[in-house]
């Protein structure tokens, strides 16, 4: 008679950890080869930080920003006009609480942890800038005027079912009022487009141009899928030509050589121009983005419409192209955000874009040498619209997900 013995183990088995210390362990640590790689970068990264912090404060000099901020914002906008930037500023404000709102009215808690968090830092912020007081309390009435909309925004997308639909209208009127305000007229003051710049400037070009290239780069991206060989032919070379090209050349296009197409007596503004050739190279680019979302939605979704009794149009607008958009969203976004950063190449042609005030700020023989404090800003001001934007994307894409 044989008799089995149960078998030994050498090792015990590995006890389950949790927490900051068996994840930096796990990550971090889990070898001698990524120990010396986290340890060489780590030496880098810190070394680096210090020297920056060390920089900061004691070398930069940092009056070159509060003593120019004018010109950053608003450019050469007339100083006795300013509440009609402040007016312009309130409205954007307000309108964005309310979608804030009108988007979180199923969430929990509209002012969660996080939310309070930022709200508080930006508060600090607004407090601490080195404006004028008066200015000081403007910036923090602004804030209070975002979350006094949300509220608002989201009591009454519970209470008024049609309240999303009005507030998309209020969004379009908006723009003639900003336009408005910006430009003056019909009782204002006008203020020409060469008085526009920096901040201003930028917002307003990469909002307009954003506006209209995604229209012409969705048709652009039907166009190219279309079974009509003039329109399918038209389409593609639009997009292979545009595409080739590059930004500035467009723009030099629009500045210099738009003019000669047109009437002798018509003459457009150069912000026009620029925005007319922004539109153009954007185009393109985000017809292909729409066509790849086009191309992952299965044929069997046009087919099944199609049995459904759903002509073409109706088919594209309720069931393939809200498919396609929502796929379509990370890249659509990453070409808007392109679009807000190429609007530096304006200032080539004479617009005076935050890179050209700039320019003009270091050309001031105070601030000579201050490159890397100028620049900084400028950079600290394109992150944060930047990452406003993925931001948002990110939550639209949370908004709209519809499976695991």
């Amino acid at each position: 008679m044989t008799t089995t013995s149960p078998p030994s183990f050498s090792t015990r088995p590995d006890v389950a950890q949790i927490g900051a210390i068996a994840w930096v362990r796990k990550h971090l640590f889990s070898g001698w080869f990524n120990s010396l790689v986290t340890v060489v970068l780590g030496s880098l990264l810190i070394r680096s930080i210090v020297g920056f912090i060390g920089w900061a404060t004691t070398t930069a000099q940092w009056k070159v920003i509060p003593e120019n901020l004018p010109l950053y914002f608003v450019g050469q906008f007339p100083a006795d006009q300013y509440w009609r930037i402040w007016a312009l500023l309130w409205m954007i404000s307000a309108l964005s609480g309310l979608t804030w709102g009108n988007l979180s009215q199923n969430v929990p808690h509209l002012f969660s942890r996080t939310v309070l968090i930022w709200v508080g830092i930006l508060a600090v912020i607004f407090v601490l800038a080195p404006t004028p007081l008066p200015y000081r309390l403007l910036l923090l009435a602004t804030l209070g005027l975002v979350l006094t909309g949300a509220w608002a925004g989201r009591y009454l997308s519970q209470s008024l079912p049609s309240f999303g639909l009005g507030l998309a209208i209020a969004w379009g009127l908006s723009f003639f009022i900003m336009l408005w305000l910006m430009a003056g007229g019909f009782g204002l003051k006008p203020v020409s487009t060469t008085a526009w710049g920096g901040l201003l400037l930028t917002l307003f070009m990469s909002v307009v141009s954003i506006v209209l290239c995604f229209p012409l780069g969705v048709a652009l991206a039907l166009g190219r899928q279309s079974t009509l060989p003039v329109v399918r032919l038209l389409s593609t070379v639009y997009i292979e030509v545009v595409r080739g090209v590059p930004l500035i050349a467009l723009l030099f296009i629009g500045a210099v050589m738009l003019p000669f197409f047109l009437p002798g007596n018509v003459r457009l503004d150069l912000v026009l121009r620029a925005i007319f050739g922004l539109t153009l190279f954007s185009a393109a680019y985000l017809a292909e983005n729409v066509r790849g979302g086009l191309q992952s939605i299965p044929r069997g979704q046009a087919e099944a419409s199609s049995a459904l009794g759903l002509n073409t149009p109706l088919t594209l607008g309720l069931i393939v192209l809200p498919q396609a958009l929502k796929v379509a969203i990370p890249s659509i976004v990453g070409q808007f955000i392109s679009l807000v950063q190429d609007t530096t190449l304006v200032s080539i042609i004479g617009l005076s874009d935050l890179m050209r005030i700039s320019r003009a700020v270091l050309a001031n023989p105070l601030y000579i040498g201050r490159y890397a404090e100028v620049y900084l800003f400028i950079g600290v001001i394109f992150w944060v619209l930047c990452y406003a934007m993925s931001w948002g994307s990110r939550q639209l894409e949370a908004r709209l997900r519809t499976t695991n």
